[in-house]
């Protein structure tokens, strides 16, 4: 079944409400999982960090006015029940999959496609990171079999904070965004980019950009209580002692890198790490899009997370706490918002997995550009091995729908798709 055919059958057969969805040679699960590091995020009375027995007090609040705050969009980060708890679809193979000798073309190397090097060994899954503002698993189902059919991995949809079903319904109803959009439109009537789309996460990170931080720290220390509960062989079909690797999209990137990076107790150093459209530091982002975030929340993100990011760091003790040497995940971030800073640290912890890492970029790409991941990973004087490869399509795409199942004829999309899959599958298989 081809990419555009698999997408329209997923979309009509996985249904999240169920606990099992079988489709035949590939079985979905959907496993319920609770957040314990919600205390971290804004909202609570006051903080602690248990890890170095800190207590931090009143929380030090930071909030731009956007002079039209919404008592559903911009609330306390703690009363959103469904960021709290929420569940993670896993794709799971129900026998090994044969693998065929088929590759594709970029740059004038081709990439087969085998067996071989397939080890022996445990379990291993594959953690699977989506995009900034997405509320739906939908585009990913079609990957995510890919995935599981061509690695025989398990493949886990982890969520990220406030994302996907870790969101309110209320942040994607229409009709409720449409009026939204319109108010924040007369308020800021020069905004780029301000959409029904965008307008729940542009508000709440206009508003409090340190949202970033702390709903990134949380989804960090999530991902690490879910492995450890996997390697405790606590969840059904998933065996104990099981390792990991990643694939990631966009700013799923990020959280990737940082977690690898960071490397908890050992668990991921030899996890291989896959990135499509991602992987460059933050402030090489350009994320102003009717699909991600208006250009007065981006201001207001650059302006906390780049350009004031030291001041905030001297007036905030639990800020400067978490992002300090104490806490390697989140030092690693602080390496990874800003390109001049720390660049030494981040290019040589880079240089030491290079192996273990690829980057698959697209030549049209304006939100991650494919220069800027190659910045990144290959380092200001370009001596990191790590090979970051640059695709384009014959058809118009953009970073957020790279393989569009409409207007395009589908044997166009379906030869990007494998193009760009194959050569992922690949990598992640051995």
């Amino acid at each position: 079944m081809k990419y555009t055919e698999s997408h329209k059958y997923l979309m009509k057969t996985v249904d999240f409400d169920k606990e099992v969805v079988d489709l035949g040679d590939v079985e979905v699960r959907n496993i319920s999982f609770e957040s314990k590091a919600y205390d971290l995020i804004p909202g609570a009375e006051e903080y602690k960090c248990e890890d170095h027995n800190l207590k931090f007090g009143k929380p030090r609040s930071f909030v731009f006015n956007t002079g039209h705050e919404d008592e559903l969009i911009d609330i306390a980060d703690t009363q959103i029940l469904e960021n709290r708890k929420f569940y993670c679809p896993v794709f799971f193979p129900k026998r090994e999959q044969g693998m065929s000798d088929v590759g594709c073309q970029m740059s004038d190397v081709r990439y087969p496609i085998s067996d071989t090097g397939r080890a022996k060994r445990g379990q291993r899954l594959i953690l699977l990171f989506h995009g900034f503002n997405e509320k739906s698993w939908d585009k990913y189902l079609p990957w995510a079999l890919k995935l599981v059919r061509e690695t025989g991995k398990p493949v886990v949809m982890f969520p990220i904070a406030f994302h996907m079903n870790r969101a309110p319904v209320y942040w994607v109803e229409k009709r409720s965004m449409f009026a939204l959009s319109g108010k924040r439109k007369q308020h800021f009537p020069n905004a780029m980019k301000s959409s029904l789309s965008n307008v729940a996460i542009s508000i709440r990170l206009h508003s409090q950009p340190q949202r970033f931080i702390w709903s990134g720290l949380q989804t960090y220390y999530d991902v690490i209580r879910f492995t450890e509960e996997c390697r405790k062989g606590t969840f059904p079909g998933i065996e104990e002692g099981c390792s990991f690797d990643f694939f990631s999209y966009s700013i799923g990137s990020l959280l990737a890198e940082i977690l690898k990076l960071s490397d908890y107790k050992g668990f991921f150093t030899d996890s291989k790490l896959a990135m499509f459209c991602g992987g460059a530091v933050f402030n090489r982002l350009s994320p102003v899009s009717k699909f991600i975030l208006d250009s007065e929340a981006n201001v207001a993100l650059y302006s906390f997370l780049v350009e004031h990011i030291d001041n905030h760091l001297k007036r905030d003790p639990r800020l400067r706490h978490y992002l300090g040497p104490g806490h390697p995940e989140g030092y690693n971030l602080l390496a990874m918002l800003d390109y001049r800073n720390m660049r030494e640290y981040r290019e040589e912890k880079f240089r030491q997995m290079h192996e273990q890492v690829l980057a698959v970029t697209l030549k049209a790409d304006k939100v991650v550009p494919a220069y800027e991941v190659i910045n990144t990973l290959q380092g200001a004087a370009r001596d990191i091995p790590i090979p970051v490869e640059i695709f384009d399509f014959p058809y118009p795409y953009i970073h957020e729908d790279p393989f569009p199942t409409a207007i395009i004829p589908a044997d166009m999309v379906d030869e990007a798709f494998d193009c760009v899959f194959d050569r992922i599958t690949n990598f992640l298989r051995s």
